[in-house]
């Protein structure tokens, strides 16, 4: 297992961070992604987005929120959850991906054993986890902010998504007839079916890990080009680039029967944060997948060509890896990557009276 190299502080606003009165922000926290001295971060039970800024040597603070509402449709209005699980930095952009999936409700343990039952046979669909967008993002002084339209070099930037409703979008209605994946568009994403984790942006393609279905061991990795739709620019359109003029290329990687829980790129590489696909503990890995983020057709990549960088730990029922973003060089040049734990530790909670603080992990790459 690789020695964590130090820890980062994270402090949110109280108020912010306490989101239902017995759920906290910090206790499901989902995506991350470093631009310049601003930490974006993503909470899987939100429609929202929250900004550290950086306040000194590995501690960020300075916390607010960016509601979904103000930037993007959100399909189920601002009640249900976003889901968002993969964000990313291009061409000025906030990149974000929702799950895409569909959740099965969970017993509890107050609740009568014919009452649980139930609760174990109903599956919903929250409209708002089936978001692909972006949102633009400009500098003031010393921070990153987001703009439902921005002008910057001359060019126009307009937050856009892709077309889709509360049943799905563009890309759920392509996977619905895709003979890999369209028996699992209808069983939940903590059941095996589909759930998208994971985002990367490179060069006009985008990149999403699915963390299911894994198919005899093997996960998937989905690339699509993106254009604006026409007049509307608010509406992303996807490109037919696939097999079959498949608005999608299929990427097939052996990572051991581990799903992806988290895309960030490194260079012409892509590292990918593989854990469990069904809801327990088990080994978490970062994999190199070199020439990844430029594949020239679609692949079948066996474990030999994936390199195993991080064996990231792991608790019981508590410290899952979620979230991964690679940080700038240090004084030695050595590149490292943060990584967030949902359900995370008290350990890991402890803070000063009246803080919410939170404690994120670093590990050099090799």
């Amino acid at each position: 297992m690789n020695k964590i190299a130090h820890s980062v502080s994270l402090k949110f606003d109280p108020h912010l961070d306490q989101i239902e009165k017995d759920k906290k922000l910090r206790d499901g926290l989902s995506a991350v992604v470093l631009v310049a001295d601003s930490l974006w971060v993503a909470g899987d039970e939100t429609v929202r987005l929250e900004r550290l800024s950086r306040e000194g040597e590995g501690v960020y603070g300075g916390h607010v929120a960016f509601p979904l509402s103000d930037y993007l449709t959100l399909p189920a209005g601002e009640e249900g959850e976003a889901d968002i699980e993969g964000l990313d930095v291009a061409d000025g952009y906030l990149w974000l991906v929702g799950s895409h999936s569909l959740k099965r409700i969970s017993p509890k343990p107050a609740k009568p054993v014919a009452e649980n039952r139930k609760r174990l046979s109903l599956v919903e669909t929250d409209g708002n986890r089936f978001l692909l967008g972006r949102i633009p993002l400009t500098s003031k002084g010393a921070v990153e902010v987001l703009e439902k339209e921005a002008e910057v070099l001359g060019a126009r930037r307009v937050a856009g998504q892709v077309a889709g409703n509360t049943k799905g979008n563009d890309l759920t209605a392509a996977l619905a007839r895709d003979k890999h994946f369209k028996n699992f568009l209808g069983i939940p994403g903590k059941d095996n079916g589909l759930d998208i984790e994971g985002l990367a942006v490179v060069g006009g393609r985008v990149f999403v890990g699915l963390r299911g279905p894994v198919l005899r061991g093997w996960t998937t990795l989905l690339e699509m080009a993106v254009r604006e739709g026409g007049k509307d620019a608010s509406t992303l359109k996807l490109k037919k680039i696939g097999l079959k003029g498949r608005l999608y290329q299929k990427h097939f990687l052996q990572l051991g029967g581990l799903g992806v829980r988290d895309l960030c790129l490194d260079g012409e590489d892509l590292l990918i944060l593989a854990g469990p696909t069904m809801d327990l503990d088990g080994p978490v890995t970062v994999f190199r997948w070199p020439g990844g983020a430029n594949p020239k057709e679609e692949s079948l990549v066996f474990r030999e060509s994936l390199q195993k960088v991080i064996d990231v730990p792991f608790g019981n029922g508590r410290d899952h890896a979620e979230g991964m973003t690679l940080l700038p060089p240090n004084k030695q040049g050595r590149r490292s990557v943060l990584i967030l734990y949902d359900a995370p530790s008290e350990e890991r909670k402890k803070s000063k009276k009246g803080e919410a603080a939170l404690r994120a992990d670093v590990f050099e790459l090799p």
